[in-house]
């Protein structure tokens, strides 16, 4: 009788003391063996990731019928809906301690007393920092009212009050849930950075008689620029992407039922195109961009498509390896109004414009309380990978400016600005559309039920903690102004 064959080395104790020569123990080798290699393969993937990364998605279409915001020519609520409307979650932790959950919205903007509550919420639930949270809006105009967001717009019973204070309240807890998913789906991922460009967003301040008026100005000041987020398992499987576009999100106009325009045609382009993955839309600082041409459903498609061919062009091409910690900031500070009267608003509670006895009537019960608005909260927010793109988030409808001079005040960083971050609460203009007016510096503010423009100090004022937070996550001022 021949020896036993000598046991195979091996450091995996479960493999120790079986003999090669009896079927039964072959058979439990092979198995282990195999075990073993997944085990390798999976900590060699563990090994190759840079980053945990969780997706989660959620429905948060409106039961019909519903109003719509973002118009003040509506008269009735909407009664169907052409596309769905999502709320989607990007979790990323890079395992030292930093971490952000990206969320985007198909809704018109969120007004803090929805960014305040989830911010808590998930603060307490998921230990996430205020800093760890960016909220953003695609501002979908055929979106539905998030309470008390343009309320100035509705002159609602208190049933339709009711509904909508009640869908904000649901909405809030689902992106309180949205946030805890993603979280709970991070895993090994690695991310890659890029920049596409799309052409359809054109500058609407238009020069007329009376000033500046909305329309087509082809010189005026726009950013093309798309940034674009890849996210991918170790082995290179495409699990998210986040990309956002400088511009309204209005091609459709004043249009009759529920739709997430040219953003959500993007996304779903997008993950069509790349079955499993999910495709998330930040609108960037497209206050005074409107997409050009517009006015229908093909358009908003057309729009849609452009997009989602620019982002899938940045994702075939060579792309940047994202590494490093993530760092992130917040800071809230305060923008002034420009002087106004108690008498300046009782003479607009008898104006003829409903719109301005609406705005009236609030300033005036502010003023009984003897608490005019003077100043106004505005938060600001950086995300900055080591090695890799830098998030400005700002709250508020956000002019192209701020855009185009941050990137050249932080020219060595990889920059993305975002407007309509974490709460939208009024237009945000820079100083050269303050002092040429229209809608984006004065007019705008009467739907959002504000006393009337900014004072010339905002710009300084943004920039000042612009400043700050970036500093706090490690970005370098290149040039002063």
């Amino acid at each position: 009788m021949k020896n036993p064959a000598p046991p195979l080395v091996c450091q995996h104790q479960s493999l120790r003391n079986f003999p090669l020569h009896r079927p039964a123990n072959l058979l439990v080798w092979l198995i282990l063996l195999g075990a073993l290699a997944v085990d390798v393969s999976a900590t060699r993937n563990l090994h190759a990731a840079e980053f945990r990364a969780g997706v989660a998605r959620i429905k948060i279409t409106p039961p019909m019928p519903f109003w719509l915001s973002g118009y003040a020519a509506r008269t009735n609520a909407a009664a169907s809906v052409r596309t769905d409307l999502w709320a989607k979650a990007l979790a990323i932790d890079d395992g030292k301690g930093g971490r952000v959950v990206f969320v985007t919205t198909d809704l018109i903007g969120l007004p803090r007393e929805v960014s305040g509550v989830v911010a808590e919420r998930t603060r307490k639930r998921y230990k996430l920092q205020r800093s760890q949270l960016l909220l953003n809006s695609s501002h979908t105009h055929s979106g539905p009212v998030v309470w008390p967001n343009l309320s100035v717009l509705f002159d609602f019973d208190a049933e339709e009050q009711k509904r909508a204070i009640q869908y904000t309240g649901k909405l809030a807890d689902d992106l309180t849930a949205l946030v805890g998913e993603a979280i709970m789906n991070l895993s090994p991922a690695k991310a890659s950075s890029g920049h596409g460009s799309a052409d359809f967003a054109i500058n609407r301040r238009q020069s007329v008689s009376k000033g500046v008026g909305l329309g087509v100005n082809p010189s005026g000041p726009v950013d093309h620029d798309v940034p674009v987020l890849k996210i991918t398992s170790p082995e290179g499987l495409l699990r998210a992407v986040l990309f956002g576009y400088a511009c309204h999100n209005t091609t459709l106009q004043v249009y009759p039922q529920v739709d997430s325009d040219y953003a959500g045609a993007a996304q779903r382009n997008l993950e069509a195109a790349h079955p499993g993955a999910t495709a998330l839309f930040m609108m960037l600082c497209g206050g005074d961009q409107n997409p050009n041409p517009r006015g229908s459903e093909e358009l908003a498609e057309k729009h849609g498509q452009s997009l989602a061919a620019a982002v899938d062009k940045v994702l075939a091409g060579e792309m940047k390896s994202v590494r490093g910690r993530v760092h992130t900031a917040f800071q809230t500070t305060k923008l002034d109004f420009a002087p106004h009267t108690l008498e300046q608003f009782e003479k607009e509670a008898n104006e003829t414009n409903v719109f301005k006895k609406r705005r009236a009537k609030l300033l005036l019960e502010a003023y009984d309380k003897n608490q005019p608005p003077r100043q106004i909260g505005y938060p600001v927010q950086a995300v900055r990978f080591a090695d890799g793109p830098t998030f400005l988030a700002l709250g508020g409808e956000v002019v192209v400016d701020y855009s185009l001079r941050t990137k050249r005040e932080f020219a060595g960083e990889d920059i993305v600005v975002a407007g309509y971050c974490n709460e939208v609460m009024c237009y945000i203009p820079a100083l050269r559309v303050l002092r040429e007016g229209g809608y984006e510096a004065v007019d705008s503010m009467i739907y959002y039920g504000r006393p009337g423009p900014f004072a010339e100090n905002v710009e300084e004022t943004i920039f000042g903690t612009v400043r700050k937070v970036m500093r706090q996550a490690g970005a370098k001022t290149s040039v002063v102004k």
